[in-house]
């Protein structure tokens, strides 16, 4: 399951999670994105109950994509108990992400 988050719900749902989350932050415009989009559904069911899934349309949410520095879509961050851990910029392969993910678990 993949977690809509705003400006007004990103400090709930992500800041205060007790799970690991990780948050898509793409563009309907993007073609990246959309390449990277199933990849993340994915990881969100192989990796449900363990981690969180999320992700941010930056157009309609400029908020947390300039608080956070989000220059390039896609970007995938990683959070653990509140805080950035890890981030990958651009479109890679299941694999990339894979490997950021195992060790924060």
């Amino acid at each position: 399951m993949t977690v809509e988050v705003n400006d007004s719900n990103f400090e709930e749902v992500v800041l205060k999670s007790d799970k690991l989350v990780i948050i898509d932050f793409w563009a309907e415009w993007c073609g990246p994105c959309r390449m990277v989009n199933p990849i993340i559904k994915e990881i969100g069911e192989e990796y449900d109950g363990k981690v969180l899934v999320t992700k941010v349309d930056v157009d309609s949410n400029p908020g947390i994509s300039s608080k956070l520095g989000i220059r390039n879509i896609p970007t995938v961050m990683f959070f653990k108990n509140g805080k950035m851990v890890d981030k990958q910029v651009g479109a890679v392969p299941k694999s990339n992400f894979i490997s950021k993910l195992k060790p924060l678990l």
